[in-house]
């Protein structure tokens, strides 16, 4: 028997996976802008006022191994973006908890970050 390799034909199978594979990780949220600064009270030299509190919740089911070491960069990031929206200056006293729980055999991770979105006046 003879085998013959037809190239268009793998070429086009080869970045058809390399489309659909790319595609999964444009979906996944990121923030890339900065956004407002992460202050601690001793770097406060102006007077301000406090736009509001920050709490954004992101919960995984399953292992989260993997994500843990990112965990602290996304809760950063997620105060910053929401204390952008809100037309803050700085964040102050951002907090980044977790608890695990088990629904059956499906383990999850609920992830909680605060803040508080402040102006300067």
């Amino acid at each position: 028997m003879k085998y013959s390799i037809n190239i268009p034909k793998l070429l086009v199978i080869y970045l058809t996976i390399a489309t659909l594979i790319s595609a999964c990780s444009i979906t996944r949220q990121s923030y890339h802008n900065e956004g407002p600064p992460i202050l601690t009270l001793d770097e406060l030299i102006r007077p301000y006022a406090k736009v509001g509190r920050i709490q954004v919740t992101r919960e995984i089911y399953g292992s989260d191994y993997s994500l843990s070491p990112d965990i602290t960069a996304w809760g950063l990031a997620a105060v910053r973006h929401e204390a952008e929206k809100m037309g803050a200056d700085a964040v102050i006293l951002p907090e980044i908890t977790g608890h695990s729980t088990t629904n059956g055999i499906i383990p999850s991770t609920e992830y909680h970050v605060t803040g508080i979105a402040i102006k300067f006046k």
